[in-house]
């Protein structure tokens, strides 16, 4: 009896070590493309026309109709259109309301192939659902938050939409602290299937206004496109940590030149760090971005 207790035994291990091994499912790669990510831009009404002159003027690229629509799930109303330019896209508001909370705080709109799929991936990552899944007038959205409090819209359109690649992808910059930067970076690793480009612990502190000092700076690469992680201490002087895109452009002068004539103001003259010549502009209605150009 024991011998053949000791017979069946082995056969089974022998089955187990000769069955597949199982391999957990790859999270679905949900991102669609860097033109179809924006930025969120909130003015007030009086200034939407002002900023869309200014940023167009100075990028190119055109606008889509302006209309007057609710975009929370709660009630609201504003103007909305979207600015498209060679650079970069955004999505820009005007409230006619009060702006429900917590929309305001989201810096980007990524589009997904799938938001519920989306959803999942990014709470299995290790992000919070601080708005559920809601419907809007072309499609359903929802607001997340990723370790270290960066908040992002997610949409999907019932309708798939067409737009050209950027001729130079944007930069989405996310400034978090020390002690959630790897949080985050490892979050949204996981979510967009991306990967660290460059990883440098002693950046020039002059990219964040502190020419004597140094910070940590991650760069990203995605199906999302571009995102420079700026990891410091909090102790930003203005404007830095107030702009949320980088845009690059062949000619910083020359496109400096464009802002300054439409009405925008340069925060940040010039300077030069990491093979790019970068400026801090802040467009009429508030909205502030960083520029910058490769140096050759």
């Amino acid at each position: 009896m024991l011998r053949r207790r000791s017979l069946l035994s082995a056969a089974l291990a022998a089955t187990l070590l000769a069955a597949p091994v199982l391999a957990k499912k790859p999270a679905p790669l949900i991102g669609v493309g860097a033109q179809y990510d924006t930025t969120h831009v909130y003015v007030a009404p009086e200034d939407v026309e002002k900023f869309a002159t200014s940023f167009l003027a100075t990028f190119g690229g055109q606008s889509t109709k302006q209309v007057v629509v609710t975009v929370t799930p709660t009630p609201s109303s504003t103007t909305s259109q979207l600015l498209q330019t060679p650079v970069g896209t955004v999505s820009l508001f005007g409230f006619k309301t009060g702006i429900p909370y917590p929309f305001g705080a989201e810096r980007t709109g990524y589009l997904v192939t799938d938001l519920d799929d989306a959803i999942k991936a990014a709470r299995a990552a290790g992000a919070d659902v601080v708005v559920a899944p809601f419907p809007d007038p072309i499609g359903r959205d929802a607001v997340i938050q990723w370790p270290g409090g960066v908040n992002m819209q997610l949409y999907w359109h019932t309708t798939k939409p067409s737009y050209p690649a950027f001729q130079t992808v944007p930069d989405n910059r996310v400034y978090v602290s020390r002690g959630r930067a790897e949080a985050f970076t490892r979050a949204f690793l996981r979510f967009s299937h991306g990967k660290v480009v460059s990883d440098e612990a002693k950046a020039p502190g002059i990219e964040i206004g502190r020419s004597n000092d140094h910070y940590r700076r991650i760069r990203i690469e995605s199906a999302f496109g571009k995102m420079t992680v700026l990891v410091t201490d909090g102790h930003l002087p203005y404007p830095f940590g107030r702009e949320m895109t980088g845009y690059e452009v062949a000619d910083l002068k020359a496109t400096l030149d464009k802002a300054k004539g439409t009405g925008a103001t340069v925060l940040v003259e010039p300077f030069t760090s990491d093979k790019r010549e970068q400026a801090v502009v802040q467009f009429p209605g508030g909205y502030v971005a960083e520029i910058h150009a490769v140096v050759k």
